[in-house]
């Protein structure tokens, strides 16, 4: 078999096509900084959508404030990612991101100090800081608790309308729910999301829908729909549903593969495409060395097509376990790519509590690599790795990101704190 080698050269090679990752190279394009984002496939279709800022600390203590819940993380955890990222710092990045995506068709909504309350598939109820536009009805029918009626699909797994109403019924007396055989699916036994969402883009099975539910509305001020309201734009679906069936239309996360993750990871695509000074390198880093000073040289790819990027910096936003970033072994946790120290509990025995749902977490969650105020990794001396050599995202030691629910927030603020510290030490 013939072998592929290209050589490409840039200011900043960003590893990783997560959250992270792809915040980064956004913020470093929009910098004027020359761009290599390389990486294989993208948890981000795993994602609710959702991107959180700060949910939960300690234990079960929900914040409604989100930004009040960083201060008392920044006090008790000095060297969470948070603690060395203002506030301003923190907006910014989400702001800039969310010009971004709306330029792209995909809206985003907020409220400057206060997580919102979300439904989800379980029939809970989320907080979140940053919200699908596509979503934020249902957040307004459960605070003013209109009368409202959820729909799932026949043949759709692990949504439940019937579910979340019984579940919520306490808190939302005014919910019910109905079950549609999707348009064209009655000899299917089970319908995915993303199939429905592509369906959902073609203007008539949005009537084909409307039709089918419109018997069924009564005295419903909303209607809640699972997140499958069409791919590309998502918006456009929105409307039209609304119009049709004369109410304001809501949809509820599911769990993957996620539509609305879908819609975030190809809208960041579509925005790159038109940037001159980013290229895409769709494979597995494999190789990171420091050239004593004069930058460094990535290779990504195998045998068959191999690319070589030389760079003046390198951010690492490998991600943990499922991203690799981070390898588990019977010795202990190691850092994929440079060997780098990993902040890890003593032994392997230490790494999980004997209860699953333990209210301090899990230690081996916290596990990951320790950075300077300038999010570069240290040594187990405390001097950094090198210059130009950066972390962000959820590589980070001390973030159990999952429990806290803050793992968006931290993979845009460090992207964003990492690419603004490399723009600024060129």
């Amino acid at each position: 078999m013939r072998s592929e080698t290209t050589t490409l050269h840039a200011d900043l090679a960003i590893i990783g096509t997560g959250l992270s990752g792809m915040s980064a190279a956004l913020f470093a394009v929009n910098r004027g900084l020359s761009t290599v984002l390389i990486g294989s496939g993208s948890p981000m279709n795993f994602a609710s959508g959702l991107m959180d800022l700060m949910g939960v600390w300690p234990s079960s203590k929900e914040w409604d404030d989100p930004w009040a819940g960083i201060a008392r993380v920044r006090k008790e955890i000095p060297g969470h990612p948070y603690a060395t990222i203002s506030d301003d710092s923190i907006n910014q990045a989400f702001t800039e991101l969310i010009a971004f995506l709306k330029v792209q068709g995909l809206d985003y909504r907020r409220s400057a100090r206060r997580n919102v309350n979300i439904i989800t598939s379980l029939g809970t109820i989320k907080k979140s800081y940053l919200v699908p536009a596509t979503m934020w009805n249902g957040m307004l029918a459960f605070e003013n608790q209109s009368p409202s009626l959820i729909v799932d699909f026949s043949g759709m797994k692990l949504f439940s309308a019937c579910q979340i109403a019984s579940t919520l019924s306490e808190q939302w007396p005014g919910l019910s729910s109905v079950r549609l055989e999707f348009p064209n699916t009655s000899h299917l036994e089970e319908v995915y999301p993303e199939h429905l969402a592509r369906a959902l883009d073609v203007p008539e099975n949005r009537k084909r829908l409307a039709d089918l539910l419109r018997p069924h509305l009564k005295t419903h001020a909303y209607v809640g729909f699972p997140a499958v309201l069409g791919t590309s734009a998502p918006g456009e679906t929105v409307s039209e549903l609304e119009a049709l069936l004369e109410r304001p239309v809501f949809e509820i996360p599911t769990p993957p593969v996620s539509v609305p993750g879908i819609r975030l990871h190809q809208a960041l695509i579509r925005g790159f495409e038109k940037h001159e000074r980013l290229h895409f390198v769709p494979d597995m880093a494999k190789k990171v060395t420091s050239l004593s000073g004069k930058g460094f040289s990535v290779t990504a790819g195998n045998d068959g097509r191999r690319c070589h990027v030389r760079s003046q910096g390198v951010l690492l936003c490998t991600g943990r376990f499922l991203g690799r970033g981070l390898i588990a072994e019977r010795a202990g946790i190691r850092e994929a790519l440079l060997g780098l120290p990993v902040t890890q509990p003593e032994s392997r025995q230490m790494w999980h509590h004997s209860t699953l749902f333990h209210p301090k977490g899990h230690p081996v969650n916290r596990a990951g690599i320790l950075v300077d105020p300038l999010f570069r990794p240290l040594m187990q001396s405390s001097a950094p790795y090198a210059e130009q050599l950066h972390a962000a995202g959820s590589i980070l030691a001390h973030s159990d990101w999952t429990r806290m629910k803050c793992g968006s927030g931290v993979a845009v603020a460090t992207a964003h704190a990492a690419v603004t510290a490399f723009d600024q030490g060129m």
